[in-house]
């Protein structure tokens, strides 16, 4: 009976060991595992921002053509496109092209794009502008839907906007030196599109 509990004893250490030494293996394994899933991890993050970069450069590059044909002012690039248009056309043109249409947010920009649309549109035509009070009657918001922080309405003569519901777009005139007035957005009009360059 003794030979057969030593036996028994020696059999549950060795039973012991084992499942000791499959235990403390998997723990390292579990480690290496966790170590190599955060390591991939890592280099998915890296791949990802890479990614994001060369997207930039590849629309930095984009707009560097953009504005090599149209003309760049502080922060932004113009460029014309004299096909006269439909407002949402020209707007939806813009957009496929990834700008928007111009929009100046001061006197300085205004009066660099009426200088623009001189040279390259005509001296005597008018473009459409970002704007406009579809919405709310009146209430004349860029094409991000805020409040407009620079205006530039005709008001001696015609007291601009004066069109009421029939005329909820807005076109900048050359020959009124860069005034603008309120206009029906189904009018052809040619069309400056801007893209925000950083």
């Amino acid at each position: 009976m003794r030979v057969s509990g030593v036996r028994l004893l020696f059999c549950l250490l060795l039973l012991g060991q084992s499942t000791f030494q499959q235990t403390s293996s998997k723990k390292k394994g579990g480690k290496k595992d966790a170590e190599n899933n955060a390591a991939i991890e890592e280099l998915k993050k890296q791949i990802d921002n890479i990614v994001l970069e060369l997207n930039l450069l590849k629309e930095q590059q984009a707009l560097q053509s953009v504005c090599l044909k149209g003309i760049k002012i502080i922060g932004k690039c113009f460029l014309a496109d004299t096909a006269k248009k439909i407002y949402h056309t020209a707007y939806d043109d813009c957009i496929a092209k990834g700008g928007t249409i111009s929009t100046p947010l001061t006197g300085d920009e205004n009066d660099q794009l009426v200088d623009y649309v001189r040279r390259s549109i005509g001296p005597e035509e008018h473009i459409w502008l970002g704007i406009n009070d579809m919405v709310t009657e009146g209430e004349w918001l860029d094409q991000a839907g805020t409040n407009l922080r620079f205006k530039n309405w005709e008001t001696d003569i015609t007291n601009q906007p004066d069109g009421g519901r029939t005329h909820n777009c807005a076109i900048l005139s050359t020959t009124a030196n860069g005034k603008w007035f309120d206009e029906g957005c189904r009018v052809e009009k040619a069309s400056v599109c801007e893209f925000n360059i950083v």
